[in-house]
């Protein structure tokens, strides 16, 4: 009876053993699998990139070509439409409202005096906050447009250097014709940029070009023309995309500023250029845009995939035909709005 009552006790001792052991192999493999789960979610969100690209530079992204069909192409079609239509509405009155303010300062002259003069001994508080308001108004017209420009795009660029942000930037942040989010990466990914050489490029050529766009269009027409310019070169690369089945992630400014080397190019054709490093080498302006888009039409046909030269065809396009046409058929009709804005606003008083 003892004996017996021993065997049980032992039995009951050794399957409580082996539970607590099987328990603790099966944390310890929960433990592992959550921890290689981990690694590889981390692994799978960082963007693998393709150095031989600019135009597509992450190759780890799923797209299924499958959703390349020209009937997605309509939702984008519409935003293009109506966004372009926008900026330049909102570029109208920016103007009408400068040119109030203007009015009012002239008109106020003692009130704005005593403004002026608070202003000034709140800018004089500190040294740095003088320095940067002297730095601010040193700054030509054309560079007071660039610099904001580029502090967004540099702030973007520093945005993907965060890991954990990088699912966020290529959802939105990288056009991408086969997803879902179609409208609003057109114009996010005009401010985005993965490689620094990528944007060191860019904003080179947009300083080098701005000032004589700004001068000749004005802040408030320039800066409609940028923003229509990347929206029209997205959904330009969107339509190249779709027609040859060829999907892929696109970000740069590249296809504003084109708008605005086409813009200055063609108002200016007589304007030297030179190359950086090379400046025995001058050419036309005129020439420099015809050599350009030839090389974008070469890389279109031949399929080049280090640029997205569909985009810069379509950003150098709408500068060419906004700098032929756009001031008669655009700007130049803008006085219904001025009108209706004017008595929206109500007369100065």
């Amino acid at each position: 009876m003892a004996l017996s009552r021993m065997v049980k006790f032992s039995s009951l001792i050794s399957k409580e053993v082996f539970l607590q052991q099987y328990s603790n192999r099966n944390t310890l493999r929960i433990q592992k699998s959550v921890r290689n789960f981990r690694r590889n979610r981390n692994n799978h969100e960082e963007p693998k990139v393709n150095q031989d690209s600019l135009a597509t530079p992450f190759t780890n992204a799923t797209i299924d070509s499958r959703n390349l069909q020209v009937g997605r192409l309509m939702k984008p079609f519409l935003f293009t439409v109506g966004f372009s239509g926008a900026t330049f509405l909102g570029a109208v009155i920016w103007e009408y409202e400068n040119m109030r303010r203007h009015a009012i300062k002239h008109l106020k002259k003692p009130v704005k005096f005593f403004k002026q003069k608070v202003d000034e001994g709140f800018h004089a508080s500190t040294e740095l906050t003088q320095e940067i308001y002297n730095w601010w108004n040193r700054l030509t017209t054309g560079e007071k447009v660039f610099v904001p420009i580029c502090a967004i795009n540099i702030l973007v660029f520093a945005a993907w250097r965060v890991p954990r942000w990088q699912p966020f930037m290529m959802k939105y942040f990288c056009s991408n014709p086969a997803t879902q989010n179609v409208c609003l990466p057109m114009l996010l990914s005009t401010f985005s940029h993965y490689s620094g050489m990528h944007l060191l490029a860019n904003m080179y050529v947009l300083h080098s070009f701005s000032t004589g766009a700004v001068q000749s269009l004005g802040m408030e027409q320039f800066l409609a023309l940028y923003l229509s310019a990347g929206v029209v070169s997205s959904f330009t690369s969107y339509f190249y995309k779709v027609v040859t089945k060829q999907p892929g992630l696109s970000l740069g400014a590249s296809g504003a500023i084109m708008a605005v080397l086409g813009y200055v190019c063609t108002q200016f054709p007589d304007t030297r250029l030179g190359i950086i490093l090379l400046p025995i080498i001058t050419f036309s302006a005129g020439s420099a845009i015809k050599f350009i888009m030839g090389l974008d039409l070469a890389g279109v046909l031949l399929g080049w995939k280090f640029f997205d030269h569909a985009a810069h065809l379509g950003g150098a396009a709408w500068g060419i035909t906004y700098a032929l046409w756009g001031n008669n058929f655009i700007w130049q009709r803008r006085e219904p709005v001025l009108h209706y804005w004017h008595e929206l606003r109500g007369s100065i008083k």
